[in-house]
């Protein structure tokens, strides 16, 4: 298993998870590699961190945490099962595609690992920035919607997409 961390300006480490997760590793992870990441990538304090609902992302030691570094940056809550909502299942998907097209394709555990270690160093600092724009358009209007009238986001959504 592995963990990662991104943003519209830069693409973080791909970390190894050698165990399965729980909320204390978890926190681990979020102390270790979040926190400093967030304060170079976003040094003015603006940057926004989702993330899914998993037990171990909703743990009270992670959740008591991001409470905690609330200063130094937002955590944005998102509904449950709510996978369409979340960038990183775009990411995924085109490290997914990305390991896929290696040749030869992994045939090990650390085959694998390694070639998702290298694919992860190939998608340039600002990924999000270059990605098809239905995905970030998806994405934003997923945002605003958390703030405004919901039939307003999808006018907007169908306007931008007949043009």
């Amino acid at each position: 298993m592995v963990w990662n961390e991104c943003s519209w300006r830069d693409m973080g480490p791909l970390i190894r998870l050698e165990t399965t997760l729980t909320g204390d590793r978890y926190l681990s992870i979020l102390s270790d590699h979040l926190h400093s990441f967030m304060s170079i990538v976003h040094s003015d304090g603006l940057g926004q961190f989702q993330q899914d609902n998993a037990t171990p992302h909703a743990s009270r030691v992670a959740t008591k945490w991001l409470q905690e570094q609330s200063s130094d940056f937002r955590h944005v809550q998102w509904p449950t099962k709510s996978p369409e909502m979340n960038i990183i299942e775009d990411i995924w998907d085109a490290l997914l595609h990305a390991v896929e097209k290696r040749f030869p394709p992994p045939r090990t555990p650390m085959d694998l690992l390694t070639a998702l270690q290298v694919s992860w160093c190939e998608f340039p600092p600002g990924y999000l920035q270059s990605s098809p724009c239905h995905v970030v358009l998806r994405h934003f209007c997923v945002l605003v919607a958390a703030r405004h009238d919901i039939k307003k986001v999808y006018q907007f959504f169908w306007l931008f997409s007949v043009y």
